[in-house]
């Protein structure tokens, strides 16, 4: 099931993704794709819906019919550093021996092609093609071996990132990572049903049609059941939090000599399965 939100900026519906590649509302079923409405009960009450019965909506989506963020009132995103073996070498950085933890702040949540700002003052704004993990059951200190139980699904995620900020102006990666606009998410939030295994997908992105990351997520050093596990360690996880589970080698800040957005390029980015993001840069 694909489940995604469509409409204006702010006034988004729920809706799902039907074979045909059209979308279907759902705003007599749930209020919004988020919180409750991604409890296992409430998925697979939507699972068994006859899509057929659904008014269809116009436009096909991510042309004439705008996507939002896929998830609604997320409350955390919670982000790996480091988490492939071959991004930590580019980056001259040795492989953490636990997940390095960040944040980006939900005012960084825009849809998967609304436009990405290079914030005021930013010389080093890169890209980050990431698997995201979208939390359903809720729950804290959660084994790993149940961890999958509390998983509704996956998305892509662009963890755009500003380098000089999150590393050479003191303090933690947060002040890099979560400016207005850095956290693209969708283009649909596509149930574990459909992704039978999550560390064998291929992820890409590619900047003004030049491919700059491709990679799998089979490298990540610490898997999604792991991650899952580790993070209820330290805080409880709710329905419709969002783990973002780093990015394979070709970031910007890695290329030789290194690599940054200008307002003007455009960015896009996928992952087998879940879909694919398109965004143009511009200055904030």
């Amino acid at each position: 099931m694909r489940l995604l939100r469509y409409g204006p900026v702010g006034q988004e519906k729920p809706g799902l993704l039907d074979e045909q590649g059209c979308v279907r509302d759902l705003s007599n079923l749930v209020s919004d794709i988020g919180g409750d409405a991604l409890l296992p009960a409430q998925l697979a009450r939507l699972k068994a819906l006859n899509l057929a019965t659904l008014p269809i909506v116009s436009g096909q989506p991510q042309k004439e019919l705008r996507l939002g963020p896929c998830i609604a009132r997320t409350g955390k995103v919670i982000c790996i550093g480091l988490n492939y073996s071959d991004h930590a070498a580019e980056a001259g950085m040795q492989v953490p021996p636990e997940p390095v933890v960040f944040n980006k702040w939900t005012s960084s949540i825009v849809g998967p092609d609304d436009a990405v700002e290079i914030p005021r003052g930013s010389v080093k704004t890169d890209w980050e093609v990431e698997l995201g993990v979208v939390i359903g059951q809720g729950g804290r200190y959660i084994a790993e071996a149940d961890a999958m139980n509390h998983v509704a699904g996956y998305c892509v995620v662009n963890d755009v990132s500003e380098r000089e900020f999150q590393i050479e102006r003191s303090g933690t990666w947060d002040k890099g990572k979560g400016c207005d606009t850095f956290c693209p998410l969708g283009p649909w939030l596509v149930t574990t049903d459909e992704v039978p295994n999550p560390q064998n997908l291929h992820l890409w992105l590619d900047v003004d049609g030049k491919r700059f990351q491709n990679g799998s997520t089979s490298t990540m050093v610490y898997q999604v059941p792991f991650l899952v596990s580790y993070l209820s360690r330290f805080m409880s996880l709710h329905s419709g939090d969002v783990i973002s589970t780093g990015t394979p080698p070709g970031v910007g800040m890695g290329q030789k000599p290194p690599v940054y957005l200008r307002p003007g390029q455009t960015m896009q980015l996928g992952i087998d399965g879940l879909g694919t993001q398109t965004q143009h840069v511009i200055q904030a």
